[in-house]
Parts: structure tokens; sequence; C-alpha cells
């Protein structure tokens, strides 16, 4: 047994644990620190397939940025563990034969057929010029270049979509548009109202008042003085 078997062994039964790990886990923060662990197990294992750039995706993509994001939300939400537990007894015999049958599949595609090892034959090892993101551009923009340009193009859309969808505006913020501005004209900009004007007669009781105050004001000025 060589030293990269041995390696690739150790990595993928990390891989295993702390994929396990995540799905039994009952507390969620525990749960995401061990799918970083899983990420990292599977970009070990890329990086003996001699695919460096896969490899360093996955730490720098989910590990730095998606991980964390997930690892803060989760911990900023108040999750109900209990009700989420419930049922958990009656659906387990349902997901064990799902299990089961999902394995048991994914043994027959693997071992048989056009996925058999039979077919897939390990690569042979490369020089030490060899650069994996050189041949994984010149793969996407010669031989899958109208397929690379497609699915990025559908996924500009789709964030386009999702922002235009979702936005609604601020609300009680002035905005500035143009086409009314260039519609104004001076008829609109300016408009005279004549209007009556009207002397409002204060009653008895309100003009007494008015004149205390005024008297009020007047004495308080003198005393100041």
């Amino acid at each position: 047994m060589t030293f990269q078997i041995i390696v690739f062994y150790s990595f993928a039964a990390w891989l295993i644990f702390s994929a396990l790990m995540v799905i039994t886990s009952k507390n969620s923060v525990k749960a995401a620190l061990f799918l970083v662990l899983t990420f990292a197990s599977a970009s070990a294992i890329w990086l003996l397939l001699e695919a460096e750039f896969l490899a360093l995706s996955l730490i720098v993509v989910y590990v730095g940025a998606v991980m964390v994001l997930l690892l803060f939300v989760v911990m900023m939400m108040d999750v109900d563990f209990a009700a989420l537990s419930q049922g958990f007894v009656n659906k387990l015999p349902f997901a064990i034969i799902a299990s089961i049958a999902f394995f048991s599949l994914l043994y027959f595609f693997i071992t048989h057929g056009e996925f058999g090892p039979e077919n897939f034959a390990a690569p042979p090892p490369h020089a030490s010029d060899y650069s994996n993101i050189k041949e994984l551009g010149r793969v996407l923009y010669t031989d899958y270049f109208i397929a690379f340009e497609t699915a990025a193009v559908i996924l500009l859309v789709a964030i386009i979509s999702a922002i235009a969808l979702t936005f609604r505006g601020r609300k009680h913020r002035k905005a500035q548009v143009i086409s009314k501005q260039l519609q104004a004209n001076k008829k609109n900009r300016l408009k005279l109202v004549s209007m009556d004007a009207v002397v409002e007669q204060l009653d008895e009781a309100d003009s007494t008042s008015v004149e205390q105050n005024s008297v009020d004001q007047t004495k308080t000025k003198g005393e100041d003085q």
C-alpha cells in the first residue's frame, strides 16, 4: 500500500465521518462546522487527483464564503429543535428503507455499466510543469465554450430577475424622475390662485384674553427693566 492510497483512505474516512455528523448532530452550529470539515476532506481528495483548481475553489468559495454566511445565519436564528424532532421515530423506518435503496442503486451504478472501474482507469501522473487551471480554461473556452457562456447568461438573468421580483423600493424615498422633469413647462410650474380676503371677527371673550395677555407682557417687560 503506497503513501497516496493511505492518504486517500484517511481523508475518505474523515469525509464519511464528518458527513454523518452533519446530519446526526443536534446542534446546528456543530453541524455547520462538521460541514466545513467535509469540504476540507473533499478538497484534499481532489488534490490527490491533481485537480488543484477545484480543491482551492471548494475551500475559498464554500468554506470561506458560503459556510461563514451559513454559520452566521444559523447562529442568529432561534431554531426550535423540539419541534423539528417530533415524528422522528415514526419516519425512521421509511428513512432506513430509502437509504438502503439509494445506496444499493449507487453501488450498482458504480460497479456495473458505464460507470464501472474498467471504463474509468486511473489518470496517469502529469509532469511537474502541468497546470490544472490552464487545462481547465482551455477545455471550457474551446470544447465547452457555448455551454459555458450559456450557463453564465442564464445565471446573470436569474440574478437580475430575482432582484427585480423582490425589490419593492424604499419607503419615503425621494427619487428624481427625468421623464416628468422633461415634460414640465411654464404652465404647470407656476399657478396663480386668487383668493378673497377673509377677516375673522374675534369673540368678546377672545378679545379680552388677548388684551390681558398684552398687558401681562407689558408688565413683565417693565419689571425686567
